[in-house]
């Protein structure tokens, strides 16, 4: 896989934390599981916060871990000529979800949860924020499902990546969770402060997802990297 690919999977990332749906309640949802207020409190409970936060992180993270594994071990060994057909497929879902993301077509039933509940907390927040962060990734919500589902067209396309594909995604949708557990107090002024433009966030990343899907369903991914390496090589 390109590093055109494993960039695309960290902006994907960084789309779903950025999500109209996802980014306005992530304050209240960290407060929720640690017991505190993000807004106020000393260097106890910002520590507190942030280490909810890394376990919630490690949570979806080990479940999107696991899902690469399982990709690269069920496609990776599929013949040659398959390959070229799971290359059209990945691209197709590209580009469908980069449709829906811009608001091109409309789907109802990418437009209901379905997720997994996490009934009750544990007797350790550290816990229950794991389990919170493993629901998270095994469920579905419309602006997460979107950006993730693109991903795992992308992995479809070249299963031999997929474990490095979801770990980019990770890395993209966790390393903000985790500084808005780090630095809590201001990320609440930041999301109210910006939230009206997160619409727009997803749209461009749809048009992008769009130009990708092209690219991966006429197997031409590879120009984009040759492209960069000829910039590279004319710059020196």
């Amino acid at each position: 896989m390109t590093d055109v690919g494993l960039l695309i999977a960290f902006v994907g990332g960084l789309v779903s934390f950025l999500s109209p749906c996802v980014l306005p309640i992530i304050p209240g949802f960290l407060a929720y599981l640690s017991g505190t207020s993000l807004s106020r409190g000393g260097e106890g409970k910002r520590l507190n916060i942030f280490l909810n936060s890394v376990f919630f992180v490690l949570g979806f993270s080990i479940i999107f871990a696991i899902l690469g594994v399982l990709l690269n071990t069920l496609l990776e060994s599929v013949a040659y000529e398959a390959q070229a057909w799971l290359s059209r497929i990945g691209g197709a879902i590209i580009i469908f979800f980069g449709l829906y993301l811009v608001g091109v077509i409309k789907v109802g039933f990418l437009n209901r949860e379905h997720k997994f509940a996490v009934k009750r907390k544990f007797s350790s927040q550290y816990a229950t924020s794991f389990a919170f962060g493993s629901a998270f990734a095994a469920g579905w919500t419309p602006c997460v499902g979107a950006a993730l589902g693109a991903i795992l067209g992308l992995a479809a396309s070249n299963p031999g990546s997929a474990f490095s594909l979801l770990l980019a995604y990770s890395i993209g949708l966790g390393v903000p969770f985790l500084l808005v557990g780090l630095f809590a107090a201001q990320s609440v002024v930041i999301i109210n402060k910006y939230a009206h433009v997160l619409k727009y966030v997803n749209i461009a990343f749809g048009v992008i997802l769009i130009a990708l899907g092209v690219l991966v369903f006429t197997q031409s991914l590879n120009l984009v990297a040759n492209f960069s390496l000829l910039n590279t090589l004319l710059l020196k």
